[in-house]
């Protein structure tokens, strides 16, 4: 049985992510590995993209660093394109179904923590009117 090389470019990613957050916490890995039920050799190896992280070990993880699942996936290099199985007509009908929540997304959450940050209602208003007119002159 042939050893799979170590991980690829996503998978290191990915841990990478889990250890920046986990050491922004101040958290060790046998504490996070206590937390989500595995050794901390596992996180050791999650960390280091040698082990694939599975989505339901990536939610808990996301949870135990209080960050959305998405965190983990930010900055993440450019990937070649993905020639899609599916037809273009059954994709385009059913896009807004498979539509991103964008209220988790951390440009989302950067974005308003930004606005908000404003303190002066009558910017915040100009702001968001100018924001408005770039919307509809794309529209036209």
């Amino acid at each position: 049985m042939s050893r799979r090389p170590a991980g690829d470019a996503i998978d290191v990613h990915v841990g990478k992510r889990v250890r920046e957050r986990r050491v922004q916490l101040g958290m060790s890995q046998k504490i996070l590995a206590k937390s989500v039920g595995v050794s901390f050799q596992q996180i050791q190896k999650n960390e280091r993209g040698t082990n694939r992280i599975g989505a339901s070990r990536m939610f808990e993880l996301s949870k135990v660093l209080d960050v959305p699942v998405s965190f983990f996936f930010d900055d993440l290099p450019p990937q070649p394109p993905i020639k899609s199985a599916i037809p273009k007509k059954i994709a385009s009908e059913n896009r807004a179904a498979f539509a991103p929540d964008l209220m988790g997304a951390r440009e989302t959450q950067d974005l308003l923590d930004a606005y908000y940050a404003i303190k002066a209602q009558k910017l915040r208003k100009r702001l968001m009117t100018f924001i408005r007119g770039l919307h509809r002159q794309k529209a036209e």
